[in-house]
């Protein structure tokens, strides 16, 4: 399932907590890094943060006490489909090593653009550390002054090397689930009890919720025994 169409925020209330808190209060930085862990949810976390300011003044508003999106909402239907006037997602495309500056370029015709019902408008780049330099030059451009009422979200695979310029720009969440965590989310995700379906070793490797579904997932398609 695409980050878009999850629902449901599993294990990372705290960070969505303390963001829509800055929001709130009018304090919300225009530039915010997701970091961590491939498989996290880092890109659900940013889904649920625009869902949410989004749908504020929509019906069927997102539900802040469960961390949860209701599929009923316009901006969610909007998102899933990569249809909604004030977004724009960047990520790597089919068959590329990096995200190219005329990935940027478009993005920057996106955001000089005015603004649908003068609402805010947020950029994605998930697999930050996939700029080039070229890329991560032109976006550096952008963010160091940015528009009005225009936000980033950076998603940053913490395995990786991010531009220290473009990282210094951005207020950084560095995120984090204890094993436990990753643990009960995978269960709740597929339905199952991961101690009982995958080898110990393999769990001990493969150790954050995504990585657990995208392994059982596979397995599940070839017909391997994970135990």
């Amino acid at each position: 399932m695409h980050p878009s169409e999850q629902i449901k925020l599993y294990g990372l209330d705290k960070y969505f907590l303390n963001i829509i808190k800055l929001y709130s209060l009018n304090k919300m930085p225009n530039k915010i890094l997701l970091s961590g862990k491939r498989g996290l949810g880092k890109s659900t976390l940013g889904y649920h943060i625009i869902n949410y300011i989004f749908s504020q003044n929509e019906t069927y508003s997102y539900n802040e006490k469960d961390f949860t999106i209701n599929d009923n909402n316009k901006s969610f239907k909007l998102l899933k489909n990569r249809t909604h006037p004030n977004f724009y997602s960047i990520d790597l495309l089919d068959e590329k090593k990096v995200i190219e500056i005329d990935q940027i370029r478009k993005m920057i015709t996106f955001i000089n653009k005015s603004s649908f019902n003068n609402i805010q408008r947020f950029i994605m780049i998930d697999n930050a550390d996939k700029l080039n330099k070229n890329s991560s030059n032109a976006l550096l451009k952008v963010i160091e002054e940015p528009n009005y009422n225009t936000f980033f979200i950076l998603i940053h695979n913490s395995d990786k090397k991010i531009s220290s310029t473009l990282k210094s720009r951005c207020l950084e969440y560095k995120i984090n689930l204890s094993f436990k965590e990753s643990i009960n989310i995978a269960n709740a995700l597929l339905n199952i009890n991961i101690l009982d379906n995958i080898n110990t070793e393999l769990i001990n490797y493969y150790n954050t919720p995504g990585h657990f579904i995208n392994l059982f997932n596979f397995a599940t398609n070839k017909k391997i025994n994970l135990t």
